[in-house]
């Protein structure tokens, strides 16, 4: 995890109107899914086991830094209906000169913006192929098999992914996430551990969270 540096991730303001999101620092994000619906995984024993868009949910974050060089992710954390993270901007990109346009492609919301729809995309593709593989070997499901011999008894296994909910997400016309999304600028360590903290142990308060049973 990357730790907190005093130097670099100093906030000296609190989120206002006009404030510029595209300047370095620490921010903890808040995303939640259309209508606070499940639909990446279930808690099971304190851990979250992130179903099919869950783990596109998890992989398309962390591609975040890959196409971004100016962004680096620190804790976060996908939940059945929601998302936390704490996302570091590096450097500012772009024009740094007072009263000149600065692109909103390197804002918080930019970035938040974009993630949102890769994950969207990702998931009707994976669906699409889904539906098309079902559809291809739908013909053989009915077809005779030789009997197999029995299988002795195995040892408990862990968990598996939760069944993805499909139908719901067609419900949602895949509507996945919300519109806005929840953000706060980290001014100092003892802010930065404190959320960091939340994060990493959000699966184990899960009956705790406001989000819980929504």
């Amino acid at each position: 995890m990357n730790k907190y540096n005093p130097q670099k991730h100093h906030r000296r303001s609190i989120r206002l109107q006009g404030y510029d999101y595209s300047q370095e620092g620490l921010y903890f994000i808040t995303i939640c899914c259309q209508d606070r619906t499940h639909l990446f995984g279930e808690i099971v024993d304190g851990k979250m086991i992130l179903n099919s868009y869950g783990e596109i949910a998890q992989k398309e974050w962390r591609n975040t830094s890959a196409i971004r060089d100016n962004v680096l992710l620190h804790e976060f954390v996908v939940m059945p209906n929601h998302f936390h993270s704490i996302i570091e901007i590096k450097f500012q990109k772009g024009n740094n000169e007072i009263g000149k346009f600065q692109s909103p492609s390197q804002t918080v919301g930019a970035i938040i913006r974009g993630y949102k729809i890769a994950t969207i995309k990702k998931i009707k593709d994976f669906m699409l192929f889904s539906e098309r593989d079902n559809f291809s070997t739908g013909e053989l499901q009915f077809a005779p098999t030789a009997p197999t011999a029995p299988t002795a008894p195995t040892a408990p296994t862990a968990p598996t992914a939760p069944t993805a909910p499909t139908e719901k997400i067609k419900e949602l016309d895949f509507k996945i996430w919300q519109r806005n999304y929840y953000e706060h600028i980290i001014r100092n360590e003892e802010a930065y551990e404190r959320i960091s903290d939340y994060i990493r142990n959000n699966p184990k308060r899960w009956n705790e969270d406001k989000f819980y049973g929504i």
